[in-house]
């Protein structure tokens, strides 16, 4: 469970630093966040055929079925913040996928500050329910998360703190399939 808690962590100091900057709310809140580069919203991200190679040339672990190319969360070039944010390999789905949250900001439904506690009360429930997750070699959250959910030994406590964070995640964030997640 160590490793997810650890991802949480080093994501919150960020705030008040992208915050501080000229950078666009957009900008600050994606930066900040990082729960779709994590592992914690999504088990893979979708490449396209072209970036295939150039992703895999950075070190990234590619995988090329027809119906599933990409690479699996977390991404291993997040490292607190997108380490390829600024690269000419930033992937086209990254550079386009907007969370419910991040649609709301932009749509100016939701300030940054009140998006901002969104994603740190969401990364403090991550963290309630990692430490109730079994110990496991899989670094995604939300592999792990789901197996614990159908193995059938999940405590009330897991299965209750589990569920409200499935809830923030469809209400907050729009990821409404934990199972089969196909790019949306």
């Amino acid at each position: 469970p160590g490793l997810s808690v650890l991802m949480c962590w080093t994501i919150i100091p960020t705030m008040n630093h992208a915050t501080a900057s000229n950078e666009s709310t957009a900008n600050t809140l994606c930066k900040s966040c990082g729960l779709c580069c994590s592992g914690h919203l999504f088990a893979w991200t979708k490449l396209r055929s072209p970036e295939l190679d150039g992703i895999e040339a950075l070190g990234v672990k590619v995988f090329r079925e027809p119906q599933q190319r990409g690479f699996n969360q977390p991404c291993p070039l997040w490292d607190g913040v997108c380490t390829v944010h600024a690269s000419p390999d930033y992937p086209r789905f990254c550079k386009t996928y907007k969370c419910k949250l991040l649609k709301e900001l932009i749509d100016e439904k939701v300030q940054l500050p009140e998006a901002l506690k969104i994603v740190e009360q969401t990364m403090e429930m991550i963290v309630e329910v990692d430490k109730l997750l079994p110990d496991s070699s899989n670094p995604n959250f939300r592999e792990r998360l789901v197996e614990h959910l159908d193995d059938g030994n999940s405590s009330q406590e897991f299965q209750r703190k589990a569920n409200e964070l499935l809830d923030v995640y469809e209400t907050r964030f729009g990821v409404d399939d934990l199972v089969d997640w196909n790019g949306k």
